[in-house]
């Protein structure tokens, strides 16, 4: 189930929450008014969090683009705890004209998913096409990328982005799940 930006607009109340499910670099460069981030990687840890903020509060969940919302959405229904997704995203909120607020500076810089997902195919395809200069077969490597990023594109899911996320600077801080905990008890 998911709702326009404007219809969320529209909804917004105190009996209404936004988790952002982006990772807080993504969420420092701006995320919707009220919005409390909650990195799709932590949605299990925060169960019982969300069970309780789901029976006082309707829950609406945004990521970039919305993929990452529709599997936090799947990932809590499974559990039965109602949320909505939020159609298109952060993208799909700028595109309709609505305002983004600035998240809290990051203790640490690090580079939105997308741009280290580009960052990292890139170099894999460049260092395959260099080695392949010498040793043909490691024009592979630039082939298995290649391959990656059109079934990325078809199936609209990234595994580079999966295992970029576990990298120990792509993890949340504990005071991102501190200040979570906290929004979601209020």
């Amino acid at each position: 189930m998911t709702i326009s930006p404007a219809d969320l607009r529209a909804r917004e109340t105190p009996k209404t929450l936004v988790l952002d499910v982006r990772t807080p670099g993504e969420f420092a460069a701006g995320h919707l008014p009220g919005a409390v981030n909650l990195p799709l990687d932590s949605v299990s840890a925060l169960l019982p969090e969300l069970q309780d903020a789901a029976g006082r509060r309707e829950l609406f969940v945004v990521c970039a683009t919305g993929r990452r919302s529709a599997d936090a959405c799947n990932r809590l229904a499974a559990v039965g705890i109602p949320a909505t997704g939020v159609e298109g995203g952060v993208s799909g909120w700028t595109a309709a004209g609505l305002p983004l607020e600035p998240g809290p500076a990051p203790s640490r810089a690090v580079w939105a998913m997308d741009r280290q997902v580009r960052f990292a195919a890139g170099s894999l395809v460049l260092t395959g096409l260099l080695l392949g200069r010498r040793a043909p077969r490691a024009r592979l490597l630039s082939a298995g990328v290649a391959t990656g990023l059109v079934y990325s594109g078809v199936s609209n899911t990234c595994g580079m982005a999966a295992l970029l996320a576990k990298l120990p600077f792509n993890r949340p801080a504990p005071t991102v799940l501190d200040t979570a905990r906290a929004a979601l008890r209020d």
